[in-house]
């Protein structure tokens, strides 16, 4: 649970938030998307001729339909085919994603190997965890499409007209939905289960890290902007001018730059003092930033001149990243959960009738939280009754943090669903505290964690394309 278009829907990032349902709960990992099937993925590198292995025990499995003939066969995968009209669908799919999104499109020979090859890595993913048993029925894909539609503010319907207006069938747009989560499952019992992240590779990150934050700096800033109106004639901008450098005159001479800001200042910060707060440089306009640079806390710029007038900053403080981060004070919860799964033999409805029973139970003061979480939960915190530790912002997904954060300290929320089943959550203290050392640590091995899952997922999808059995039927496929 610790821990990513507008008007236009934008169906890569679609899959990626059903994709995302499956992730651990202590990081959020960005898996492939459809829309990556326009781009040389992973596992198609090298693959202008795909590796061969020895030849599968089982008989090819031709599909049986009786209008279907063996010569439209584009290319055998294992015991399974990717036929001639399911490589055209995609490369039809594909090309009008691309289009919409205005992807500049590869040549056709190109586009058609790119597709083709990332077709046999998802095929012989798809095989592998037909074996494993790794399934999605159709009510945890309907439950995931509705989360997909809640994200993009939408309701079930409009996804489906949307989709359907970028060319992509609905029955196709879910099934999509359903490899995409299935191949994600997938990729986490063998890639993500198997990475660990040592005690020394944190403690260099943060090295890296403080050495790159010692380099970065926020200024506070004040202003004085002396407006200019639209259309302004010759005239009324020299007047401006004038003005400003009449401020500059008794800034140097030592007037208070905030009461010369609520005096002659335009802006709508002028009655604080002309007080714009913390920035970044990046975070300024390019000719603010040079002037800033060489500036030292209580001296201000030279006037600057942009579109919308005349302008003096004066550097008020001047702090590094780092600092800024450790004075950072934030919120942290102690909780604890009961969370039940949703699984083939546990249906979402019984999950959360059994929550409900419990609830019951809790009101009742019939059994303790912890004892209950220790029978009935099924995630590692079960053993610890539940606990789950000090929690910071972001450490858990939305919708457990919205429902948590509305508990007071020793209530137990009703049943609350999210991507990992039900739960049944108690928020046991709160307290407010600086950014501790071990939060810092768990952020850095959360990201070198997801820089090595990525890596190792790429090293996966190319042993299960090269340990495939892949035969070409004719030159085009290839």
């Amino acid at each position: 649970m610790r821990n990513a278009s507008k008007h236009h829907l934008n169906i890569a990032a679609l899959v990626l938030c059903v994709a995302t349902t499956g992730c651990s709960m202590f990081g959020k990992k960005a898996p492939a998307t459809p829309a990556a099937d326009a781009k040389s993925t992973s596992a198609s590198a090298n693959a202008n001729v795909p590796a061969v292995a020895a030849k599968p025990t089982a008989a090819v499995a031709v599909p049986a339909t009786s209008n279907q003939a063996i010569d439209s066969i584009a290319v055998i995968v294992n015991d399974d085919v990717i036929t001639k009209q399911e490589l055209a669908a995609r490369i039809k799919t594909v090309s009008a994603r691309m289009a919409a999104q205005k992807v500049p499109m590869p040549d056709a020979a190109d586009l058609q190997r790119q597709i083709l090859e990332r077709m046999i890595v998802e095929r012989a993913q798809m095989q592998m965890a037909k074996e494993m048993g790794v399934r999605v029925d159709d009510a945890m894909l309907d439950r995931a499409v509705g989360r997909i539609a809640e994200q993009q503010k939408m309701t079930v319907q409009q996804l489906r007209d949307a989709t359907e207006k970028e060319g992509t069938p609905y029955a196709a747009f879910r099934e999509e939905i359903r490899e995409e989560i299935i191949m994600q499952r997938l990729r986490e019992h063998e890639v993500d289960a198997k990475v660990q992240v040592s005690d020394a590779e944190v403690d260099s990150y943060l090295a890296q890290q403080a050495a790159a934050a010692a380099e970065q700096f926020e200024l506070n800033l004040s202003q004085i902007l002396i407006r200019i109106p639209d259309n302004a004639s010759a005239d009324t901008i020299a007047a401006r001018r004038v003005r400003a450098e009449e401020v500059m005159r008794q800034l140097r001479t030592g007037a208070d730059f905030a009461k010369m800001a609520g005096t002659y200042s335009d802006a709508s910060d002028a009655l604080k003092g002309g007080e714009i707060g913390w920035r970044s440089p990046d975070r300024l306009p390019p000719m603010f930033a040079e002037a800033l640079a060489k500036l030292k806390p209580g001296q201000v710029t030279p006037i600057m001149k942009s579109v919308g007038g005349f302008h003096i900053l004066k550097v008020v403080d001047k702090r590094s990243v780092a600092e800024a981060a450790a004075a950072a004070a934030v919120q942290q919860t102690h909780a604890r959960h009961i969370l039940i799964k949703v699984t083939p033999t546990m249906s979402a409805y019984d999950a959360k009738r059994k929550l409900v029973e419990l609830k019951e139970r809790l009101d009742n003061k019939a059994a303790t939280f912890e004892e209950l979480a220790r029978q009935y939960g099924t995630d590692s915190s079960a053993t610890k009754g539940g606990d789950l530790g000090w929690l910071y912002p972001g450490d858990t997904v939305p919708e457990f943090e919205s429902a948590m954060n509305a508990l007071k300290p020793g209530e137990v929320s009703e049943p609350i669903e999210t991507s990992f089943g039900y739960h049944l959550i108690e928020v046991i203290e709160r307290k407010s505290d600086d950014a501790s050392k071990e939060r810092e640590r768990n952020a850095a091995r959360n990201a070198i964690r997801e820089r090595k899952v990525e890596e190792e997922t790429e090293s996966w999808q190319r042993q299960v394309r090269d340990q495939a059995y892949v035969e070409f039927r004719n030159e085009d496929a290839k």
